[in-house]
Parts: C-alpha cells; sequence; structure tokens
C-alpha cells in the first residue's frame, strides 16, 4: 500500500452530493458509515498521488457530482471536461451492507480515477482505463474480497485482471511506471508501444513473463 500526499497538498475541485431517495436502505447505509466531502476528498488523492506529481495534476476538474440512485451495476462516471459526475447505485451499496464503508470508499476511489485519468484522446482499450482505476483501488488497500489475482485471459482484460498485472509491472519496472503509462495517454493515439517504451518490452512479453511468475507463486 502506497503513502498518498497529504490531503491538503492537493487542489480540490467542488463537491455536490445529490440523494434521489433518502429513505432507500442504501441511501441509509451511505450516510451512516461515510462522511462524503472527507470520501471524495481522500479519493481525489488517492487518485492524484497514484497517477500524477503536484506539478502535473490535471488542472481541468473543477466540479464532482455524486449522485446516489436506485440503478442496477454499481457505478458509471460522466460529465464534461471540467464537471464530472459520479452515478453511484443505491442497490449495490445495500448489497453490499456487511462491509458498506469499505465498498463504498473503494467505488468511489475507482469512479474517481475516471475524473482524472487520461484516455489517449479517446482511442485507450476500456481494458486499460478499467484496470488502471482498479490499480488506484488496489494501491490504496481498498481491494474488496472477491478479487483474486489471476483472473483474465489477456492483458486487458480489466478490471481486477489488469489491475494485478499493472502491479506487477509496477514492482518489475520501477515505481512510478504506471504513472508513465497514463501520463503516455495524454495527447496522442493510444498504440500497444508504449509499454516498449517505457518497460523496454511488449505487452505481450510482459504479460507473458507475469504470468509465469504468478505460476511460480500458486
Amino acid at each position: 500500500m502506497y503513502l498518498p500526499v497529504a490531503r491538503t497538498t492537493w487542489i480540490m475541485p467542488n463537491f455536490e452530493l445529490t440523494i434521489d431517495d433518502v429513505s432507500h436502505p442504501g441511501a441509509m447505509l451511505f450516510l451512516d458509515n461515510i462522511r462524503p466531502a472527507n470520501a471524495l476528498r481522500d479519493a481525489v488523492v488517492a487518485v492524484c498521488s497514484g497517477l500524477y506529481t503536484i506539478r502535473d495534476v490535471p488542472g481541468n476538474v473543477q466540479n464532482v457530482r455524486l449522485v446516489l440512485q436506485a440503478m442496477p451495476g454499481v457505478a458509471y462516471t460522466t460529465g464534461s471536461h471540467t464537471h464530472k459526475e459520479i452515478h453511484f447505485s443505491l442497490n449495490h451499496i445495500e448489497r453490499s451492507a456487511a462491509r458498506a464503508r469499505s465498498e463504498i470508499t473503494g467505488v468511489l476511489t475507482h469512479e474517481m480515477v475516471h475524473c482524472y485519468q487520461y484516455n489517449a484522446r479517446g482511442t485507450c482499450p476500456g481494458g486499460l482505463i478499467e484496470g488502471i482505476a482498479d490499480w488506484i483501488r488496489l494501491r490504496a488497500g481498498l481491494a474488496p474480497p472477491h478479487w483474486v489475482e489471476g483472473r483474465g485471459a489477456k492483458w486487458d482484460a480489466g478490471y481486477e485482471a489488469t489491475a494485478y498485472f499493472l502491479e506487477w509491472i509496477e514492482r518489475q519496472r520501477g515505481q512510478g511506471t504506471v504513472r508513465n503509462i497514463n501520463a503516455a495517454l495524454n495527447d496522442r493515439t493510444y498504440s500497444n508501444a508504449i509499454f516498449r517504451e517505457l518497460t523496454g518490452s511488449t505487452v505481450d512479453e510482459l504479460w507473458e513473463l507475469y504470468r509465469l511468475d504468478l505460476k511460480s507463486r500458486q
């Protein structure tokens, strides 16, 4: 688990909260377990500490609105370049009652990544986008108990499968490697070549080495 830069160091966006149904069991669990402003600030700190330095953190995110609503799924992030919206399922919070605080914090951290991360002008594979988001969640010590390293048949399967792969790359090729991958997605069209440029190996070579290492640890 990494130690993030202090909360007061980063420039914070304005935060808004909308709860569609305050009587929903998920809403009551949220309010019983979470201080919204603190949770959102901590999510920003986790994201910025993992993907940026004080000098290069993006300054475009001015407002983050958290919307708690009854809906299928878990959460998604939308919005404009400056104003982001995180929509979070009250149903999912209700289903996670036994570990509501950690699950809420983990999901908020994952979704906050989508507010700040680069995406190669919209060309980055979804699996890498989601993998980086779950990597930040993993690095923050917020992995849920159902995550298992080794799932996923390819490197860009996404979510925790790619997150554990990225964590392995970070350990093997040095601290800041994933930060550099994110930076490489800033202002150009996506290509797998970024992995060779930043690590000296192709992503397929890295995946093969990772799978061999994983097998030796099991």
